[in-house]
């Protein structure tokens, strides 16, 4: 399961392996949500009968149509018991008294047996992992319990895995002031889109926004509430950035954020930003923030990397901050000798546009 890339896959590589491993002709997992009180099916693998998917939207049962799984537990584990698997059949009851809805279910789909293991993961049941054969084939018996009982717990290992990776991956592209992303994920994100931009012509746009006043907040009103405008500004990003389908959010470092939007027309980009830029001009201790935008849909040229499509969002941004202005500045807006074109295309130190800049 580790190696799968997404915890999907790895729930999806759980349920695959305890199927061939038990002989079953379908496999399921599924995890119990105590504050709903179901099951709900993450993965069906194998033989799916009518009305089963793979990754099913909302297949869902609620835990009283299947008290086993709680009640196995809590009563019986944490008497001193173990999370052991049991089978049911379609002929009826041998093991479970709470198995008639299983049985007609088995019955419904055309299977002869199950085995169920309850997956338990920090100490807590966690959900079930379940095996079923078709009619004809032979029931599962002691040892396959036994046999299921040891896949859940390694199915639980599996799972443990992908939460801990999944969280480190978490930290790793997230800022963790604002809980957007951070420049490690805009980059992967960026790389990707100017592929697909290069492979089908899909309009990217990168929005760069640098925050007024945050050091003279930090200086005269403290770090804390410093913090609280950066915040502040992000949950902004975040409420425009939601215009844009699919659009991703990020921190870039200090008072520096971006919005990245692969597949929007330029204009919606440009309206979302004049809407951040209206709004962030109405947060508390702010002065506004200053906008840039560089999309492949505007004439910037061609675009053979990221970086220059930063370099074109970054020096619309500095032209909007030395002009105060209140909308956004779009690079390539003003035909072939654009001002903001010329400086991404300048050294980084800016020379001479940089200073026209700031003069103006």
């Amino acid at each position: 399961m580790a190696a799968a890339q997404t915890p999907r896959e790895s729930v999806r590589a759980a349920a695959a392996g305890a199927r061939r491993a038990l002989g079953g002709d379908f496999a399921a997992i599924s995890e119990w949500e105590r504050e709903l009180g179901r099951l709900r099916v993450l993965v069906n693998v194998g033989e799916l009968a009518e009305g089963e998917e793979e990754f099913p939207e909302d297949e869902s049962y609620p835990v009283h149509e299947f008290p086993e799984i709680a009640e196995f537990l809590h009563e019986q584990w944490c008497g001193g018991g173990e999370p052991n698997a049991w089978v049911e059949t379609a002929d009826g009851p041998p093991h479970s008294a709470y198995c008639h809805q299983r049985v007609a279910a088995l019955r419904r789909r055309g299977r002869s047996c199950c085995v169920v293991a309850p997956i338990v993961l920090h100490g807590r049941a966690w959900g079930e992992l379940y095996v079923a054969r078709r009619t004809g084939e032979p029931v599962f018996d002691r040892d396959d319990a036994e046999f299921a009982t040891v896949l859940a717990a390694v199915t639980a290992a599996g799972i443990a895995q992908t939460e801990r990776l999944e969280e480190a991956r978490h930290l790793a592209f997230t800022d963790p002031l604002t809980g957007l992303a951070n420049r490690r994920l805009v980059d992967l994100r960026l790389d990707e889109a100017v592929e697909r931009h290069r492979e089908e012509g899909t309009v990217v746009s990168l929005v760069v926004c640098d925050l007024n006043g945050l050091k003279r907040v930090n200086d005269s009103l403290g770090h804390a509430t410093g913090d609280r405008l950066l915040e502040r500004f992000g949950s902004v990003l975040s409420l425009c950035g939601a215009i844009l389908p699919g659009a991703l959010v990020a921190r870039l470092g200090g008072d520096e954020f971006c919005l990245l939007a692969v597949g929007p027309p330029v204009d919606d980009v440009v309206r979302a930003a004049d809407e951040l830029c209206r709004r962030a001009s109405e947060l508390e201790f702010g002065e506004g923030v200053a906008c840039g935008v560089a999309s492949t849909g505007e004439p910037i040229g061609p675009l053979q990397s990221a970086r220059r499509l930063f370099r074109l969002a970054d020096a619309a941004q500095y032209k909007a901050k030395a002009a105060r202005s209140q909308k956004p500045v779009v690079a390539g807006r003003e035909g072939p000798d654009d001002p903001v074109v010329r400086l991404a295309e300048s050294p980084p130190e800016g020379g001479p546009e940089r200073r026209r800049f700031r003069r103006d």
